[in-house]
């Protein structure tokens, strides 16, 4: 498939495909409709043939070139899938649109700091486990390295002391190498019920970006679990417009992998496995 994709990717030896596909030419009859030299020419039919687009017909001195169809059905189907894959995950595209809209949106009123102080936001999940194995994903620091960043980030550094003053750190690197940390602490832990914490962006000279206070409640329901995060913002900047816009995206997404590593522990407990085992 490589090297059926790179043969076609010139534009010559594409026009010599198009005209190749009416019927079988010659050397000097596709150089004339294509407008190419007859060497230039002979050497994309050797690099289309060898990547099994063309057969070479040796008819006396001349040689004839035939389109061979099968290649292009595999490039077809290959193609095909690729869209299919594309339409399956065209809910992460339209994520990334709706951040960068959100950056232009905000970056329009940020014109001063403070500017988004006291803005508010509110997420809520129902989650296939109880309350105390809820907490638990919150309060360990593996199982909350688990789920607590947005794809494609990876946790460095994630913890949530459950006690007054225990501490909560947040810190994940992108594909890049970037890192982005926030530090803060825990006033108020209600075993399996109430998580109150702070946490303020840090930028690469561990300033503070913005500050918000976090209030995560948990609520028996006969399916599990019903889960509220209310979040209020301040101390922002103007350089931290873009993290402003992604908390309502970076939030949904992290409780979206909450739920799911939730869900995938249920089934592993259904069936006598722990997740451990699984991997």
């Amino acid at each position: 498939m490589d090297k059926i994709a790179a043969a076609l990717g010139d534009a010559a030896r594409w026009r010599i495909v198009e005209q190749l596909a009416d019927r079988p030419r010659s050397v000097g009859e596709l150089a004339e409709l294509t407008g190419l030299r007859q060497p230039q020419t002979t050497k994309h039919l050797q690099t289309l043939a060898r990547a099994g687009l063309v057969t070479v017909f040796p008819l006396g001195q001349r040689r004839v070139y035939a389109l061979e169809s099968e290649p292009l059905h595999a490039l077809e189907r290959r193609l095909r899938e690729l869209a299919e894959r594309t339409e399956a995950h065209a809910d992460e595209r339209d994520v990334i649109a709706r951040y960068r809209t959100a950056i232009e949106r905000e970056s329009a009123v940020a014109d001063q700091d403070r500017w988004a102080d006291g803005r508010l936001f509110s997420f809520e999940r129902a989650l296939a486990a109880p309350p105390d194995l809820v907490w638990q994903y919150w309060t360990d620091p593996e199982l909350l390295a688990s789920w607590w960043a947005p794809r494609p980030m990876t946790i460095v550094d994630a913890v949530l002391e459950p006690t007054p003053g225990g501490r909560a750190v947040l810190e994940y690197a992108d594909a890049e190498g970037n890192r982005y940390r926030s530090e803060g602490s825990v006033s108020t832990a209600r075993d399996s019920e109430r998580l109150v914490f702070t946490l303020a962006v840090l930028d690469a000279e561990s300033a503070i970006s913005f500050s918000g206070q976090y209030a995560v409640e948990l609520a028996a329901v006969p399916t599990g679990t019903q889960l509220r995060l209310d979040l209020r913002i301040d101390q922002t900047t103007v350089d931290a417009v873009t993290y402003i816009a992604g908390i309502e995206t970076g939030w949904n997404q992290v409780l979206d992998n909450l739920a799911e590593v939730i869900g995938e522990g249920a089934a592993s407990r259904r069936t006598g496995t722990s997740t451990t085992d699984k991997d």
